[in-house]
């Protein structure tokens, strides 16, 4: 069969469902993934299990249940929800997988390996505010010297609040760079960075801050920032807000401790009830 038009209703199907353009590359990214696998096959779910079963074999639970998904709703788009298939039960976590989460001294070693250039300005960016990668673009020359900026997606309006050490750090490179409106981090060709540019400067700084690559991605960023928020603040409500999530649970998986630091606590609660 030839999905290249269907994949193109698919597509227009989800900017109805007004989901970001990240979202829709990435569950058109899954389902051409899936397509090459079926090659010239008769769609059916024995295919989709056989295509499930290789995805366990490759990738993290997670990601399989990622690509299930939006595997799940281009079955549904074309009327075969008969070929869908469950998503893996995952058993909740209660803390932080350290060899996936960036420490606050591999941020600092990255920042130093990047020294003064445009990557380093990204990282501490993202680290600085907590935005996501796709926000990038609604950091401003406006922005930045009002120390906000106003991101709209999906119906939706919040605010970054941009702190003065990176609203700093930014007057400086806009100078430099003789930037005096629009998106602050461009290519040469003055279109907004995007992720797989930043994606691939970031990994480039990986040997030379001696940072596993496993903890070096834009999201990684973000977590640190939520990590070191709540461990000063204390206040979950509100890092919710200034992450843009709806629904405080997702943003506890931000906060969780990596499993040395519940060992330490239970170890303190053993020490009190054995002396």
């Amino acid at each position: 069969m030839n999905y290249s038009d269907i994949l193109t209703a698919f597509e227009t199907h989800l900017i109805t469902e007004e989901k970001s353009t990240a979202t829709r590359e990435k569950y058109l990214r899954d389902v051409r993934a899936f397509l090459v696998f079926g090659a010239d096959r008769p769609l059916t779910k024995e295919l989709v299990l056989q295509y499930k079963e290789q995805l366990v074999e490759q990738y993290a639970p997670a990601s399989v249940n990622s690509m299930l998904a939006s595997i799940s709703s281009f079955l549904s788009f074309i009327d075969r929800t008969d070929c869908r298939v469950k998503q893996l039960k995952i058993q909740r976590q209660i803390f932080a997988r350290e060899d996936k989460e960036l420490t606050k001294t591999e941020y600092r070693r990255l920042v130093a390996a990047a020294k003064d250039s445009r990557i380093s300005l990204v990282i501490q960016t993202i680290c600085g505010t907590g935005i996501r990668v796709s926000e990038l673009a609604y950091i401003t020359a406006e922005a930045v010297h009002l120390g906000k900026a106003v991101v709209s997606c999906k119906n939706k309006t919040r605010v970054i609040f941009i702190p003065a050490p990176v609203q700093k750090l930014l007057l400086a490179h806009m100078k430099k760079s003789g930037i005096t409106a629009g998106p602050v981090f461009v290519t040469r060709s003055g279109k907004p960075l995007d992720r797989s540019n930043i994606w691939k400067e970031m990994k480039a700084l990986c040997s030379m801050a001696g940072v596993s690559p496993k903890k070096v991605f834009p999201h990684n960023l973000r977590h640190l920032f939520a990590r070191t928020f709540y461990s000063i603040e204390k206040d979950v409500v509100r890092l919710a807000d200034l992450l843009g999530h709806s629904s405080i649970n997702t943003t506890r998986i931000y906060t969780m401790d990596s499993g040395i630091s519940h060992l330490r606590s239970m170890e303190k609660v053993a020490l009190w009830l054995t002396t």
